[in-house]
């Protein structure tokens, strides 16, 4: 069979996880990811109790909720993972999230490790973890240092953040050296589609497939 009359297996979804220190490309990756329409991701978005800036617009950059709002979803176990960032809450709730892998659709998400830990405590055999890191500490600085968005002092503390992060890189399943971003986007692609094959994921699916090819 070609793959073009390969059949449509039914499979449960998948959340795939993409962390890195600040500077090593997860960002410009998940763009790459999301603009690929044949992946057919979706992104996950976040609720904060941050206030919303002008250029912001509700359910596409966040879902803006108040701390009380955030409270009950936190209380009621509706959050995936949460925390608290300079006096805000951000946090992933978990039904957008169902309804996506429920129709068979993968869900990206751009966490840190702690974020991950929290997602993988709660829904640990939907998850595929990616980590990201730099071809080296001096090209991170560059990577850095090129933005021209930080001072000395905030680049200082990325770095010393990174080093903090990039020592969790053994609580993934897959680490992706960034040194050129195409090669890194053919490398997450290539493990979404060995993901996406796995026998878990689909074998409701290949259960009916196969009872349907030994009826024949």
């Amino acid at each position: 069979m070609s793959p073009a009359s390969s059949p449509d297996l039914h499979r449960r979804g998948l959340m795939l996880i993409l962390s890195s220190p600040s500077g090593a490309g997860k960002t410009t990756l998940t763009r790459n990811l999301l603009q690929d329409r044949a992946l057919d991701l979706t992104l996950s978005i976040s609720v904060t109790t941050r206030d919303r800036r002008s250029s912001e617009a509700d359910g596409v950059h966040y879902y803006f909720k108040s701390k009380a709002e955030f409270e009950r979803l936190r209380a009621q176990d509706e959050l995936l993972e949460w925390a608290e960032v300079h006096g805000n809450f951000y946090g992933t709730p978990r039904a957008p999230v169902e309804a996506v892998l429920t129709q068979g659709r993968d869900m990206l998400f751009d966490i840190d490790y702690q974020g991950t830990q929290q997602v993988l405590k709660k829904a640990q055999k939907d998850v595929v973890t990616i980590f990201i890191l730099p071809p080296s500490m001096r090209e991170l600085r560059a990577r850095l240092e090129r933005r021209a968005e930080d001072s000395a002092e905030v680049i200082a503390k990325r770095l010393e953040n990174a080093r903090h992060e990039i020592a969790r890189w053994t609580m993934y399943d897959y680490v992706i050296v960034n040194e050129d971003i195409q090669r890194a986007m053919v490398e997450v692609k290539a493990i979404l589609t060995a993901e996406r094959l796995k026998r878990a994921r689909s074998e409701e699916g290949v259960t009916e497939f196969v009872k349907r090819l030994l009826d024949e």
